[in-house]
């Protein structure tokens, strides 16, 4: 079945399917009984997506609630086989390696590398500097200075007090030259904070990725796409989930779905 073939099977199944529209910002997205996909999409990222989108549909009619709620794959495999879970994630790395979040954990290693870095150099003036605990030297030298708003922000513009003042714009790159004044270690500590505030950041980043990508209602979808692309690999990581999925398939759990996967 080709692009066109599989589009027109799902019209006749009574779904709309558009593939002019951006897809609110992804490659596809399914909302109330329609497909639409990204005009942006790679030619040979059409039917995996379009199959993405369908297993959606699919779980929608098994559970309606599905978009608010993630779906349950003890519904969707009829099993609390925490195996199948697993098994799925393994299938979402195959298929989307951004799940993987490589690039995201290398750079927060490459700050968490800074923030030692930084811890360093303060406890070469400051033996028994804590992170968690007050820096009460740094405390008392940056209470009159400008350089405390460098403690919540990487960069901050500062408003005169009086009509026509010229606002001053500190950044965390240019302490030394702003402060020339400021002791090596106190610059350290306030980069040690704003490294630590993008240590956060990533790691937030990394959690809410790895919530979407381990919904239910993702894991089915990109196990469907797996097939797709390389059922015999799926087949081999994912050996409980498949096992499952095909006896469930076979007796018309999955509706239409069947007619799909087997044509693929």
């Amino acid at each position: 079945m080709d692009k066109k073939s599989f589009i027109k099977y799902l019209k006749n199944l009574g779904i709309e399917v558009h593939t002019t529209t951006k897809a609110r910002g992804h490659q596809g997205f399914f909302c109330n009984n329609r497909i639409d996909i990204s005009k942006n999409t790679p030619e040979h990222r059409v039917i995996p997506t379009l199959l993405h989108e369908f297993a959606h549909y699919i779980h929608f009619q098994i559970e309606p609630d599905m978009p608010k709620t993630g779906g349950s794959l003890e519904i969707l495999f009829k099993s609390d086989n925490p195996v199948i879970c697993k098994e799925l994630f393994k299938v979402t790395n195959f298929v989307d390696e951004n799940s993987l979040c490589v690039r995201l954990t290398e750079h927060r290693q490459r700050v968490h590398e800074k923030i030692l870095e930084y811890d360093k150099i303060i406890k070469k003036s400051y033996p028994n500097f804590l992170r968690s605990k007050r820096f009460k030297e740094f405390d008392k030298y940056i209470r009159k200075s400008d350089a405390k708003y460098l403690l919540k922000y990487d960069r901050v513009k500062v408003m005169g007090g009086f009509l026509g003042f010229t606002p001053k714009i500190y950044t965390i790159n240019t302490i030394e030259q702003t402060f020339p004044d400021m002791p090596e270690a106190f610059v350290a500590y306030i980069r040690l904070r704003s490294s630590i505030r993008k240590q956060s950041r990533i790691s937030a980043r990394i959690n809410r990725l790895n919530k979407y990508y381990k919904r239910p209602t993702e894991l089915f979808a990109r196990f469907i796409e797996g097939l797709y692309l390389d059922r015999e690999w799926v087949e081999a990581i994912a050996p409980c989930a498949c096992e499952k999925f095909y006896e469930l398939l076979s007796i018309g759990y999955y509706g239409n779905l069947k007619d799909v996967v087997f044509i693929y």
